[in-house]
């Protein structure tokens, strides 16, 4: 596969309008699948002849919330080592220790500036099959308040 697919499920259309605008200006050959709820994303991946690389989940949307949709693709033996990338507007401890306690890669805070999220997502797709860990471990470390890395987690890098 020459190319990388992402699925992102997200209720806010702004948010998802500005991510699908940073990932094409990062990488034209992502190919990107959109969500708005849980539910749909599970279909989604269903009806995907290729598994997507990265999945990125929102906690808080109707019908089937990202919390919801973790733990199904966790408990699935066809996407449990994808890693799952939370995303929220919360930067709240408590969610970002539940996030690693069932299994998602990393929590990530939405930051509502286009040129941030760009340089944030650039990393994180950059190589999503190896290299992933290394980069949102520097991102963690290097100061950048809108990741944080769940090291304990079971998908496979």
């Amino acid at each position: 596969m020459n190319y990388k697919v992402i699925l992102l499920a997200d209720d806010d259309s702004d948010d998802t309008e500005m991510f699908c605008e940073a990932l094409e200006i990062i990488d034209t050959s992502i190919v990107f699948h959109c969500a708005v709820n849980g539910s749909e994303a599970l279909k989604k991946l269903d009806g995907l002849e290729d598994k997507p690389q990265l999945i990125f989940l929102d906690l808080n949307m109707p019908v089937m919330n990202g919390w919801q949709c973790l733990k199904l693709l966790k408990e699935n033996e066809h996407y449990k080592n994808i890693p799952v990338i939370m995303i929220s507007t919360s930067s709240h401890q408590k969610e970002m220790d539940m996030a690693a306690k069932m299994g998602a890669f990393c929590y990530f805070v939405k930051p509502s500036d286009f040129n941030e999220l760009t340089q944030l997502l650039r990393v994180v797709v950059s190589n999503p099959e190896t290299g992933l860990q290394e980069a949102v471990q520097n991102l963690q470390t290097g100061g950048s308040q809108y990741i944080y890395f769940c090291s304990d987690n079971d998908s496979k890098l």
